[in-house]
């Protein structure tokens, strides 16, 4: 999944991205309003972290922006206001959640997994579908096959981001392109080539039949193959 982080300390952004990117997650960074407006409405993020208190317009003033532009991706607050009644003008002006600084990553982390989990409709605390679900602590697959022990899978930084969004979209037919930019940050280079090795990789893995590729249109996952394993 591919994150915005719109925050004008740039030691804490540095220390979130780092850490972000542990997790599993693509990360662009903004470090002003103007610029982090810009690239939210522009770029496809899956989520974003927005601070309030941002120099050149502030953060409520991006959110509102986004909401009134029909930009709908979920919003995750991070400020130091922590009164009930900032609370409320977060929600109102359309956040998906709000976190007072400081906190602790763990936190942070499990809220914005919840939210990914929430935006895709899964109402589970794992992502998965099938015989097929995301160990997000250890960025592994655990693959259900009847009645005996589950298999884990091990996969590497950039195979768990793609399994991971292929899960979240089941019923969706992405291309290389669109799978690439949600997987990769701005800064990487443009090759969506590479989507395809690791596709083959992924359908090693974890069966040939389980990931599937419509000719001239992307890949999709195999949901028939994944419920006949469970």
């Amino acid at each position: 999944m591919r994150l915005l982080l719109v925050e004008d300390n740039e030691n804490l952004c540095q220390e979130l991205s780092k850490k972000l990117s542990s997790a599993g997650f693509a990360v662009d960074c903004a470090s002003n309003g103007v610029d982090g407006a810009f690239m939210g409405e522009c770029e496809p993020y899956d989520l974003i972290l927005l601070d309030w208190g941002l120099p050149d317009m502030s953060g409520i003033e991006v959110l509102k922006n986004w909401r009134k532009k029909q930009v709908q991706t979920p919003v995750l607050i991070l400020t130091a206001r922590g009164a009930w009644y900032e609370k409320v003008d977060g929600f109102r002006a359309g956040a998906d959640d709000y976190l007072t600084k400081p906190f602790h990553f763990e936190e942070l982390l499990v809220r914005i997994q919840a939210l990914v989990r929430r935006a895709a409709g899964i109402s589970r605390p794992r992502i998965g579908y099938g015989g097929l679900e995301l160990d997000e602590q250890n960025q592994n697959a655990v693959m259900h096959r009847g009645a005996g022990q589950p298999d884990t899978i091990e996969l590497t930084g950039i195979e768990f981001r793609i399994l991971r969004y292929i899960l979240l979209n089941p019923k969706k037919v992405s291309s290389a392109h669109q799978i690439f930019e949600h997987v990769y940050d701005f800064n990487d280079e443009k090759d969506s080539n590479v989507i395809e090795v690791y596709i083959s990789r992924l359908r090693k893995k974890l069966g040939k039949d389980v990931i599937c590729n419509r000719r001239g249109q992307g890949y999709y996952l195999n949901t028939d193959v994944l419920c006949e394993s469970n």
